[in-house]
């Protein structure tokens, strides 16, 4: 018997894709008090200058889910979490540079 799977749904996100605080904490599942200790950290950093006033770009989505594993699966705290980001956010840079410069 096969069971049937409900329809993929998603959004697509890239660095035009803009989000005020409300979309980007429904989009993530959590509340803003924590979106905004994330933007004290540095895990993602909006424009304008208060929080009703911010706008996130669909990379913040990202960074702010995978901060929410690392947190949840690694007991990663804030600051942790935005430096491993940093991390992979560079490795994938210099891999990408690699891969244009030595690919056949």
């Amino acid at each position: 018997m096969v069971k049937k799977r409900p329809p993929l749904s998603g959004i697509v996100l890239d660095e035009h894709t803009e989000l005020d605080l409300c979309q980007l904490c429904e989009v993530c599942g959590v509340d803003a008090e924590r979106v905004i200790e994330m933007v004290g950290e540095g895990v993602v950093a909006p424009s304008g200058t208060a929080p009703h006033q911010w706008c996130f770009t669909g990379i913040a989505v990202i960074r702010v889910r995978t901060a929410l594993r690392l947190q949840r699966d690694l007991r990663v705290n804030l600051a942790g979490a935005a430096l491993a980001l940093d991390l992979l956010e560079e490795l994938a840079e210099l891999r990408r540079l690699r891969d244009r410069w030595f690919s056949p």
